[in-house]
């Protein structure tokens, strides 16, 4: 795989969809940056990152064959992938906060920003933007952050978990036929967070309630089953899974 290091910009995921642009890749190339001054993640949150102590990195991989409404299982080989890394390098008590943020034992370790690459009206690549905290020990105001530092006792040489990540999602992608997609998506819920447990909700108006997590379907709309024994299905904007 390609990979260009940069030592400081505003975000890997714009850098690379404005390189893709340009260029118009045809297999993965990913760019890595020591700074990232204006990363984001999920719904627009801002990326608390020290220059040098993580990784911050994006990587566009090519996809073909996937209907753009079956494109959350890109987001579903992503989380499996970094899994995969994390589990290489002894990290454990994972899990997948839906729809993809990586908790080790509860703390949030890494976070990822897919942006997918429509031509033609088919999905064409996946910008994947993937944070990991890796020897950052301070989080100001966020207490649910964890770091591998924290979790292992020391520091970890980035490029060595930047060369594993990219080996598992590479793999992981190779996963990506819609002969595999119940596969992918049983080993995405048997990893997803407070899945059979009472947990509780914010909807979009703030107000809080009570679900059990069951499932994703195959939309990435997490199923809940209420308290009037409903099964109900909730996107990303609809609702927010507490601690």
């Amino acid at each position: 795989m390609d990979i260009i290091k940069v030592d400081a910009i505003d975000s890997t995921n714009a850098f690379l969809r404005e390189l893709n642009r340009q260029k118009q890749f045809d297999g993965p190339v990913c760019v890595m940056a020591k700074e990232q001054l204006a990363g984001k993640g999920q719904m627009g949150t801002v990326w608390q990152s020290e220059p040098g102590k993580n990784l911050t990195c994006s990587v566009f991989m090519q996809v073909k064959g996937i209907e753009l409404v079956e494109q959350f299982f890109i987001s579903i080989a992503v989380s499996l992938a970094v899994c995969d890394a994390l589990n290489d390098l002894l990290i454990t008590k994972l899990s997948i906060k839906w729809p993809n943020d990586i908790l080790s034992d509860r703390k949030k370790i890494c976070g990822i920003l897919i942006e997918n690459v429509v031509k033609n009206g088919s999905l064409n690549g996946a910008i994947i933007g993937i944070g990991i905290n890796v020897n950052q020990l301070e989080f100001d105001n966020l207490p649910q952050a964890g770091s591998l530092k924290k979790i292992l006792g020391k520091d970890l040489e980035i490029e060595e978990v930047l060369d594993v990540l990219l080996t598992k999602l590479e793999q992981r992608f190779t996963q990506l036929t819609t002969s595999s997609f119940a596969m992918l998506k049983k080993e995405y819920e048997r990893l997803l967070f407070r899945r059979n447990k009472p947990s509780t909700f914010l909807d979009a108006e703030g107000n809080s309630f009570v679900g059990i997590i069951q499932s994703v379907n195959n939309e990435g709309k997490l199923q809940v089953l209420l308290e009037d024994e409903i099964v109900t299905p909730f996107d990303l904007k609809e609702i927010s899974l507490l601690y």
